[in-house]
C-alpha cells in the first residue's frame, strides 16, 4: 500500500477528521513505530508502520462502512451521554460491534427525527460537513400557523440570525398530497401530537392555522438548530422536525430506529460531494 500523510491515515482509520487528527499530532498523542510525532507532513506505510493514539494501536479498516439511520425522537446524537439519556449509539449497537469506528456525521436535535449518517471514514464525514461543500439537506417541519408569501420570500432570500444571515434556502409551504405525505413522515414526533390535541375542533383555514402547517426547507449549510431558528425568526416556531434527505440519500420506507448499509454507488456519490 502506498504511503500517506499521518493525518490522512488517522482520518481514514476513523479516529478523527483531518483537522482533529492534526490537533492530536500537535498535542503529542500520536506515535509511529513507538516514536512520538508532533510535526505535520510525516508519512506512514499502513502495511508496515505501527501507528498509535494515546498508546492504542490504530489500523485502517479493510473496507470503510457507511450506514443510514432513521433516527426517532428522544435520542441524543452522541456516542455516549453522561446524563444517561438514550443515544443514537444504542440504535447502532450491532453495527458498532462489526465496525467500532463508526460515528455520526453531524447531528440531529434530540426531538428531531429522520436521516442520520454513520461512517468510519473520517475523511468522508469531514468532507460532507465542510462549509465549502454546501451539501443540501432537506427537512420537513410542522410549524405553528401558515407562513405567507412574505415569510417564504424572507426564508428563501436569507434571514438574519444571532450568528449572521443565512444563505438562500429552498422553502415551500406544503399542500394537498405533499402535506399528507409530510404528516405521515413526521407522524407523532415529539411535540406534534400534543399540539394537535390542544388545537382540535376548529374548521377551515382557522383550523389549519391553529394546528399548524407543513413546510419543506432545503439548506446548504448546517448551523446549530438552524431550521428551527429560521422559522421562529419569521413567526412560525417549529412543533416537530424531520430530516428527509441528505444530499442524494433519502430515507424511503426505512422504519424508525432501523438502519441500512449504503450501496457502493451511494457511497461513491457521497464521496463526489465531499471531495
Amino acid at each position: 500500500m502506498a504511503e500517506m500523510r499521518l493525518q490522512k491515515f488517522l482520518a481514514r482509520a476513523g479516529v478523527a477528521s483531518r483537522r482533529h487528527a492534526e490537533e492530536l499530532i500537535a498535542a503529542g498523542r500520536v506515535t509511529v513505530n513507538g516514536a512520538r510525532v508532533t510535526e505535520m507532513g510525516v508519512k506512514v506505510d499502513p502495511a508496515a508502520d505501527v501507528v498509535a493514539v494515546d498508546g492504542a494501536p490504530v489500523a485502517l479498516p479493510e473496507e470503510n462502512a457507511t450506514f443510514l439511520l432513521h433516527k426517532p425522537a428522544g435520542y441524543v446524537t452522541t456516542m455516549s451521554d453522561p446524563q444517561g439519556r438514550p443515544t443514537v449509539a444504542a440504535l447502532m449497537a450491532d453495527e458498532l460491534l462489526a465496525h467500532p469506528g463508526l460515528f455520526p456525521v453531524g447531528r440531529l436535535d434530540t426531538d428531531t427525527t429522520g436521516l442520520l449518517l454513520f461512517t468510519d471514514d473520517g475523511q468522508l464525514g469531514h468532507g460532507l460537513l465542510h462549509p465549502r461543500r454546501h451539501v443540501e439537506k432537506t427537512y420537513l417541519a410542522l410549524v405553528e400557523g401558515v407562513p405567507d408569501a412574505g415569510d417564504v420570500r424572507r426564508l428563501r432570500e436569507g434571514v438574519l440570525l444571532d450568528d449572521g444571515p443565512t444563505l438562500p434556502a429552498g422553502v415551500r409551504v406544503l399542500e394537498g398530497a405533499d402535506a399528507c405525505r409530510a404528516a405521515q413522515l413526521i407522524g407523532e414526533g415529539a411535540g406534534a401530537s400534543g399540539y394537535r390535541q390542544r388545537h382540535g375542533g376548529k374548521r377551515g383555514r382557522d383550523a389549519l392555522a391553529a394546528r399548524g402547517s407543513y413546510v419543506e426547507v432545503r439548506l446548504r449549510e448546517g448551523r446549530n438548530r438552524q431550521v428551527r431558528r429560521m422559522l421562529e425568526a419569521v413567526g412560525h416556531p417549529v412543533i416537530a422536525l424531520h430530516r428527509e434527505a441528505f444530499g442524494p440519500l433519502v430515507l424511503g420506507d426505512l422504519p424508525r430506529g432501523a438502519s441500512r448499509p449504503l450501496a457502493e454507488e451511494e457511497v461513491a456519490r457521497l464521496k463526489e460531494l465531499a471531495s
